[in-house]
């Protein structure tokens, strides 16, 4: 038990970062693009404010994802031996393919602006921005690979069972893999897009940079209007996929405890294990209706499932129904904010501007909630069918290293939160880079005037 909140600890603090960098990456490729087109300096004001956010955010994600290769040594040695040679190529595609594009032109992003052409320029920050889309993919694909095993066979070694890829397309590809590498990539986009929406809100509430801040708002809205439903569409298919694949997992995200017609979906409860209820308000055959597309189709309950392949309920289920609301609350921020910009009114609307400064938070939460209901769910599988989560952990540990180690992992996690939080709210209160810096750079633009 240790090792895994060990783990989910190390992992939540570093995702904190990660779907930043990409959700800024996507910002930067737009508005970079944008002024080289128009060669409007506000666009390049823009881009070089938010690289210096995206540059913070990418170093603490290095900083805090190599202690996740540490753990998969220390603590889960029998699952790291069972996973090895299919996590090795896809974790070592992620290292070529995705971290090295990624490092390799972030320097020419951060500091070449005086250095290297616009042009030339601009490629640097695609290569960084597809490289952080790409560390993404593998590892959301090695991921899938745990949640629906694919391409594969067992081999015996030694006293040792392990499985060894046989089709690498095949792991890569598997029956999860695209439906949950569009909901992260998603979540991502989202996530990077309301911090940028939050700090233009708060700019709009204190009167500074205004100009700035009215059109990083505007840009922030119309993507996330756009990005949200997308995220609709691709909720829905990850949860059909999710129903198909791992029944007990879909079971416990609705508390489903019984297979019946009309399965209801609930909109808010809490369950009740003693009478393996759930306590809330329902709506009668909609899951059916999402799931199947027919309200009386019945959704396979906790009742078909050994006691002993069930998930926790409780968590799985406030962890999913959490990520929905989150969700809810991003629709709410986004379009209201998007129709008041519209009509000229948001700069005046203080309190839909003080919910959109709150905003940068629903979508972390939504990630940390959504893999808690992808994670928790999946148990007691650490490879879905597979190899239980129990027969991962390294045999030889003890529960006081352990403990050592995650007293230790939090202080410094937390201490470089601290450091992020007082880094980021330092270049906020700085501001977007001065006018005489900006025209500097514009003028070796072509045709800037």
């Amino acid at each position: 038990m240790l090792s895994r909140i060990q783990f989910a600890m190390t992992s939540m603090f570093h995702y904190i970062y990660p779907p930043l960098s990409i959700g800024l990456g996507l910002y930067l490729v737009i508005i970079e693009g944008m002024y080289l087109k128009t060669k409007k300096p506000l666009y390049l004001q823009m881009t070089k404010f938010w690289a210096k956010i995206f540059g913070l955010t990418f170093a603490l994600g290095v900083a805090t994802g190599l202690v996740q290769v540490f753990n998969f040594g220390t603590n889960w040695a029998d699952y790291s031996r069972y996973v090895g040679d299919v996590f090795g190529s896809a974790l070592g595609a992620e290292g070529i393919f995705a971290f090295f594009l990624e490092a390799g032109f972030l320097g020419i992003m951060m500091f070449g602006w005086k250095k290297v052409s616009p042009r030339m320029h601009y490629f640097a920050t695609i290569c960084v921005s597809f490289g952080a889309h790409f560390s993404a993919i593998w590892i959301v694909a090695a991921n899938s690979w745990m949640q629906t095993p694919a391409g594969y066979k067992i081999v015996q070694d030694g006293t040792r069972i392990r499985a060894v890829v046989t089709d690498w397309w095949t792991m890569i590809l598997n029956p999860s893999s695209i439906d949950r590498i569009t909901h992260v990539v998603l979540g991502c986009w989202l996530t990077g897009l309301f911090l940028i929406i939050s700090i233009s809100a708060y700019y709009l509430l204190k009167q500074k940079h205004l100009d700035f801040a009215k059109c990083s708002m505007k840009i922030g809205l119309s993507l996330a209007c756009v990005v949200l439903i997308l995220q609709l569409i691709s909720a829905d298919s990850t949860a059909r996929g999710v129903a198909k694949n791992q029944p007990s997992k879909l079971a416990a995200m609705e508390g489903i405890y019984e297979t019946k017609d009309y399965t209801a979906m609930n909109l808010i409860g809490w369950v009740d294990k003693k009478t393996r209820t759930v306590k809330g308000i329902q709506i009668p055959g909609l899951l059916s209706f999402l799931i199947y597309r027919n309200v009386k189709t019945p959704v396979l309950g906790l009742d078909e499932i050994p006691a002993d392949e069930q998930p926790p309920i409780q968590p799985v289920f406030q962890a999913y129904h959490t990520m929905i609301y989150m969700w809810s609350l991003m629709v709410l921020g986004a379009y209201v904010g998007f129709i008041l910009l519209r009509k000229a009114r948001l700069q005046k609307s203080k309190w839909v501007l003080r919910f959109l400064v709150l905003s940068a938070f629903f979508p972390q939460i939504a990630n940390m909630v959504g893999w808690m209901t992808a994670e928790i769910g999946r148990q007691p599988w650490v490879v879905w069918k597979q190899l239980r989560t129990v027969q991962g952990v390294s045999p030889n540990i003890v529960a006081g290293q352990v403990l050592g180690s995650l007293i230790m992992l939090a202080s410094i996690y937390l201490v470089l939160l601290f450091l992020f939080i007082f880094l980021l709210d330092r270049k906020i209160k700085h501001g977007p880079v001065d006018d005489k810096e900006t025209t500097t750079i514009y003028s070796r633009v072509p045709g800037a005037k």
